[in-house]
């Protein structure tokens, strides 16, 4: 009945969305300007792409324009900015993406990348922009990240709110534990002298957001000295992947919060898969390496076909020390109840062009 609800609510927020007209400043030259401190709310829905004005070669691997709006920023004074960007309502699990840059406004040659982030999550973030100088206009593209359509608000601050933005790690490829209990350490370095506790948040791979599940005070032994290392036992909720994230933060906020930690742990009802043991029962997905040129970089974006939400991506080297590296362990999204997954590919052999397509995939099981 939860379930019927959540993909009822997510109809509803998918339809709100796509009747959204498409943004004023959809174009570079209608761009918005931004006061500091000044919050706004936009949407990429039927937002275009001016192909003219962008040059994904400048930002290599960390954006692919899809639906990209522009914003200006002159600050009024010189100094250390943060863009927050929060409340992102998306049809996808992807979020938005932000590149924040300098130069003649449709004139690529001459911009200069200061900031260039893929969020991958619908929380709240910030991006920390250092040596801003005063009057300086500073432009900032957002895009849907994979082609993602969202809402968010955008403000640039003297303050951060909400989690850094850093890119989180890749899901590792060994099978998860059999066990629901894990165990979480980390360090709190001597260097964040005004840190007085840990934040330990935990989000499930295909959840939208991450929810805080501890908070740590960072304390001190009878000599006075601030105790280092913490550890936190936690129980996952159930079946599949999740992801840790332990930020360090004083109370009153004057600093913006530091990541101290991420990590992807997993849990699974089926024994684990040991080298030269194959368990008849666990599900993999061959990604068809060989179908590309030799020595061609490849990228791989794994998505549920029922709703596009981004399983897992991959990118490597069609080369023999990298084919193991394309069989993914699968047995989280048989338990979710798919059989096949969709996969757009985008190849960039070494002579020639790039080119992409797009896959459907069956979750194989070996043994059967």
């Amino acid at each position: 009945m939860l379930r019927k609800l959540s993909m009822a609510v997510g109809v509803i927020c998918w339809l709100s969305l796509a009747a959204r007209a498409q943004v004023a400043n959809d174009n570079i030259e209608n761009r918005r300007p931004l006061r500091a401190e000044e919050t706004i709310t936009s949407a990429t829905t039927g937002c275009t792409v001016q192909p003219t004005c962008v040059d994904e070669r400048m930002t290599g691997k960390c954006i692919e324009y899809h639906n990209d709006q522009w914003f200006e920023f002159r600050p009024p004074a010189a100094g250390t900015y943060f863009v927050n960007i929060g409340e992102q309502r998306c049809r996808d699990v992807r979020g938005v993406q932000l590149v924040v840059l300098t130069g003649i406004p449709c004139q690529p040659a001459t911009y200069r990348i200061l900031s260039c982030t893929s969020f991958g999550t619908q929380d709240d973030l910030f991006v920390m922009l250092h040596n801003l100088q005063a009057g300086v206009p500073y432009l900032l593209d957002i895009d849907g990240y994979l082609k993602d359509y969202c809402t968010f608000t955008l403000q640039v601050s003297g303050q951060a709110r909400g989690m850094p933005a850093v890119p989180e790690p890749g899901i590792p490829g060994t099978a998860p534990g059999t066990s629901r209990l894990i165990e979480l350490s980390w360090e709190v370095p001597d260097s964040l002298a005004t840190a007085t506790h840990c934040r330990v948040l935990r989000r499930e791979q295909r959840g939208f957001r991450a929810t805080e599940i501890r908070r740590v005070p960072i304390t001190r032994n009878v000599y006075g000295t601030r105790r280092a290392a913490y550890t936190l036992t936690d129980t996952l909720p159930g079946v599949g992947q999740y992801l840790y994230q332990v930020v360090a933060e004083n109370d009153d906020r004057t600093d913006p919060p530091i990541f101290l930690k991420q990590q992807w742990v997993g849990y699974s009802k089926l024994k684990p898969v040991y080298a030269g043991a194959i368990d008849g029962g666990t599900s993999f997905l061959d990604l068809p390496l060989a179908r590309y040129p030799r020595g061609a970089y490849v990228t791989f974006l794994v998505t549920n076909p029922k709703n596009g939400n981004l399983l897992r991506a991959l990118s490597l080297t069609n080369q023999p020390a990298d084919a193991r590296r394309s069989r993914l362990y699968a047995q989280p999204w048989r338990d979710a109840g798919l059989s096949q997954v969709a996969v757009d590919v985008t190849c960039r052999p070494a002579r020639g062009s790039a080119y992409t397509e797009h896959l459907l995939l069956s979750l194989s099981t070996p043994g059967y």
